[in-house]
């Protein structure tokens, strides 16, 4: 689980987002739909004052205090997709290719028909 690492006891206004830049936290407006850029708004809140070790993942947790929790790597292994032979796919191409030549030709000798 988590270990705490500050105590800060931030207070959360709602409305924010609380978040840590380096050690110290840092808290800016919330962009909402149709409203104004909050960017460029963001004030610091409070000086962290701790040592960060890599490997770990830094956030506020509910009390305002900076914890850690170790960062899990990797995530879900993915399937691989099975190849498909480019033999038949090529053999398709050339059907089809060779095929519409004769459907325009035929198209142009029942027009030639129809004008006469």
């Amino acid at each position: 689980m988590a270990e705490k690492v500050a105590k800060l006891g931030v207070k959360r206004e709602p409305g924010f987002l609380y978040f840590l830049r380096g050690t110290d936290v840092w808290k800016a407006p919330m962009k909402r739909a149709g409203g104004p850029s909050a960017a460029g708004k963001a004030e610091k809140v409070a000086a962290g004052g701790f040592n960060r070790s890599e490997g770990y993942l830094y956030f506020l947790d509910s009390n305002g205090d900076v914890s850690r929790a170790k960062r899990l790597v990797g995530g879900q292994k993915r399937k691989k997709k099975a190849k498909l032979k480019a033999a038949p796919k090529k053999a398709a191409k050339k059907a089809v290719k060779k095929a519409a030549p004769k459907k325009a030709a035929k198209k142009a000798a029942k027009k030639k028909g129809k004008k006469k």
